[in-house]
């Protein structure tokens, strides 16, 4: 293990652009859902002639399948990503997170979206098709709240993130719920600089993050893995698959 400062400064330089988080292997770890979500996609996008990825991040995963359907589109917001997804996937539109979606109604057997910052159900359930699908692993409430604890002292739980909301929105756009499944996973990191990369890439764990604002909690947490080993909190993930009529 590096010195503080030099781990630091080393999860401060790691770039940011696309969703790959290889760069952990070794530095943290977090439980896989037991659905195996990757895979689910990749049998689904197999069986359908046109699908949409919303949100695509780098397009990392859903390139991952071995079969695309002959239409598959992908949006995503962040310009950097965007320009990573375009080199992993055959259309990539920038669009914003929460809508709208710029493709005319009923195009698509079926959407996908791993981990959106949110979930633009009206948009969705538009744009797919009379009997298509759409597919998600969500990131649920309350994950990794024992790290934004941690660096930000204790913090109100929100429920925008609980399966309960989900179950309801997509219901209120016109779709059944077909499945919805929770997980909690365990998380552990070995070393501070690592926490600097997950806080710069996972934005919303420390809302306004910036390593010179958090110096002093960043020091505590090099002092608690120095003494424990690693630091552990949980994520909570959800599965939900949901039909248009």
């Amino acid at each position: 293990m590096g010195t503080f400062e030099e781990l630091v400064a080393e999860g401060a330089a790691v770039p940011l652009e696309g969703w790959d988080f290889s760069w952990f292997e070794g530095r943290a770890t977090e439980e896989r859902p037991p659905w195996g979500y990757a895979g689910l996609i990749a049998s689904r996008l197999a069986a359908v002639s046109s699908a949409l990825d919303l949100q695509t991040g780098g397009g990392e995963v859903t390139a991952s399948a071995s079969v695309l359907p002959p239409l598959m589109a992908a949006t995503e917001s962040w310009p950097p990503n965007a320009l990573v997804a375009s080199k992993n996937l055959p259309l990539v539109v920038q669009a914003p997170d929460d809508g709208p979606l710029p493709f005319r109604s009923s195009s698509f057997d079926l959407v996908i979206s791993r981990h959106p910052v949110v979930t633009p159900w009206r948009e969705i359930g538009r744009v797919l098709r009379p009997g298509g699908t759409y597919f998600s692993q969500q990131i649920g409430a309350g994950t990794n709240s024992g790290l934004t604890d941690f660096m930000m002292g204790p913090q109100p739980v929100s429920e925008a993130r609980g399966t309960e909301r989900a179950r309801a929105e997509a219901e209120a756009a016109g779709l059944e719920v077909l499945r919805l499944e929770p997980a909690a996973l365990r998380v552990a990191f070995f070393d501070v600089g690592a926490v600097v990369h997950f806080l710069r890439k996972v934005l919303w764990t420390v809302p306004g993050f910036t390593v010179e604002g958090y110096r002093d909690r960043l020091r505590a947490m090099h002092e608690h893995i120095r003494e424990h080993g690693e630091f552990v909190c949980t994520s909570t993930r959800f599965l939900v698959e949901a039909r248009k009529p």
